[in-house]
């Protein structure tokens, strides 16, 4: 148990409530690739999955409860529903992990009690304090969640809490569930938990909050303020809808501002000791790695890890910089990982010195991935003068997605200009091997790509969003497309980094279609084994 006057808890859950954005659907071996890289962040609880959402859930949670839940990891835990058979999947989900939990939750706002879950309140108490009492035979590690707190009666939310306190529950998670609350009103609630639940000193209270109104991070800092000692956030705020309450810039909130909020952890104020357990400079690098792999580009202006977080245009705070960075700079740029490393490698680099620079970035490779990375390296090399970190790192995120090679990009030619009509000719093996080629007239390059790979493809979608970045200034820069197809309501993406936009974009296309493929494909699997059945 958690020390609640110690430090705050970082609860991690971008792997379960932020795969839910649209469109940031990741396969087993990317959510593995983000909670070993979440492990090195040092995030204490890393909710892997809905166990019993889908079996591809439950594999991810399993996989990562057998892989990352160490002795000195973190935390490995699972969200279930109160039923039997979702905690029971929880739980054997997690049985792997050194360190296991099970989330259990049930709505408490009287709209959710009336047309969502159809229940009375004493149903819902009994509900709560049953399942959390079951989810305990599974593990002491419990945590309870009164769904859609922020919009609940104060006095039954008290009622709830006290009850599954009784039954187990050793954290209890208040969730601002559709972002609607401000922050005195959001700490007003913990306040009032703090005070008028009597066995509140057996749990660790917890928040979970949406960026409806723009308001998650104030509402969590105002919710530490009065007694709350764990955060559920995710990296770079995704989530349903406006998203979740962003890890980054919560840490470095607490980090900068260390001063102010001492005092409420019983801290000295001007206490030097960090008030998370955050490796702040991996956060730059995590960021990167969650936006790549999501597909879900992070904004320019997004507060610590946006591209404009640490550029100062104006010449009055070029001035200042230039003289002391403390004038127009809260925080050093390096404090997040983010440096001003130019020429680390070339092309005569061999591949001792880009696994060793890869290593110093934090990326552990297996042999196959670092051959693969290698080789795209030296492509690049031959094209491009001086590779940087974040090129390095641009290739390896790119390398590392593992989208299923069902189609495969063998060719790809343009011919456009102002006064011409925009043609493409691809040639592509399917799934049987075979290779097929056609051509199609666009609107443009990009266009007419995208046209030549659907009359070869063959696979109905509608391209719902298409964004190139370059990863670092100059000519020769290295381009990052990342793309959305539509198919039947769901959204798969499709990511790509190439010193050629018209090639990485349509190989972001190709390993869009090969998710959508390969979830058609599974979906017709399962839909046969149940009419088999």
């Amino acid at each position: 148990m958690y020390n609640s006057t110690d430090k705050i808890i970082i609860f991690d859950t971008t792997l379960r409530d932020g795969e839910q954005s649209p469109g940031a659907t990741l396969n087993i071996d990317e959510k593995l690739v983000i909670a070993k890289q979440l492990a090195r962040l040092g995030v204490d609880i890393i909710e892997a999955g809905f166990a019993f959402a889908s079996p591809g859930d439950f594999a991810a949670v399993s996989k990562i409860a057998q892989t990352v839940g160490t002795e000195d990891g973190p935390i490995i835990c699972s969200l279930a529903r109160a039923r039997h058979q979702d905690i029971k999947a929880a739980a054997e989900a997690i049985k792997g992990a050194a360190k296991g939990r099970i989330h259990t939750f049930i709505a408490t706002s009287d709209i959710h009690l009336q047309y969502k879950l159809k229940k009375t309140r004493s149903e819902v108490v009994a509900v709560a304090e049953e399942m959390v009492a079951y989810a305990k035979t599974f593990t002491d590690d419990i945590e309870f969640s009164p769904e859609d707190a922020g919009r609940s009666d104060p006095e039954f939310l008290y009622e709830v809490l006290e009850k599954v306190i009784n039954a187990g529950a050793t954290t209890v998670n208040i969730p601002d569930t559709v972002g609607y609350t401000t922050p005195s009103e959001f700490g007003a609630l913990i306040k009032g938990i703090k005070e008028n639940v009597p066995n509140i000193d057996k749990a660790i209270i917890s928040v979970h909050g949406h960026d409806d109104l723009g308001l998650a991070v104030a509402n969590f800092l105002e919710a530490v303020k009065n007694g709350a000692r764990q955060l559920e956030c995710t990296i770079n705020g995704i989530g349903e809808r406006a998203g979740n309450a962003a890890l980054e810039e919560l840490v470095m909130g607490l980090h900068v501002r260390r001063q102010y909020f001492n005092p409420f952890l019983g801290r000295p104020a001007n206490s030097l000791e960090p008030l998370t357990n955050i490796d702040t400079r991996q956060l730059y690098k995590t960021s990167r790695l969650v936006s790549s792999l999501t597909g879900m580009l992070v904004q320019p202006n997004k507060a610590i890890v946006g591209a404009n977080a640490f550029a100062h245009e104006s010449g009055i705070h070029q001035d200042g910089v230039l003289k002391n960075k403390l004038t127009y700079e809260i925080m050093d740029a390096q404090l997040i990982g983010l440096t001003q490393n130019q020429i680390v490698l070339g092309k005569h680099s061999g591949r001792n010195a880009v696994r060793t620079r890869l290593k110093e970035l934090g990326y552990e490779l297996t042999e196959t991935d670092l051959n693969k990375a290698f080789v795209r390296f030296k492509e690049v090399a031959d094209k491009k003068k001086e590779i940087t970190d974040w090129d390095l790192e641009a290739l390896v995120n790119d390398e590392i997605q593992q989208a299923p090679e069902l189609f495969k990009l063998e060719l790809v030619q343009v011919s456009c200009g102002d006064h011409a009509r925009a043609t493409a000719t691809v040639t592509l093996r399917n799934p049987d091997g075979e290779e097929l080629t056609d051509a199609a007239i666009g609107t443009g390059p990009v266009d007419a790509i995208y046209k030549a790979i659907n009359r070869v493809a063959n696979v109905p979608n509608q391209l719902i969003e298409f964004s190139v970045q370059s990863v670092t200034a100059g000519i020769d820069a290295l381009g990052e497309v990342t793309i959305r197809l539509q198919h039947e309501g769901r959204v798969f993406s499709g990511h790509a980094a190439n010193t050629d936009i018209i090639v990485a974009s349509a190989q972001a296309y190709v390993n869009a279609l090969n998710r959508l493929y390969a979830s058609s494909q599974q979906q017709r699997q399962h839909a046969q084994l149940a009419s088999n059945s």
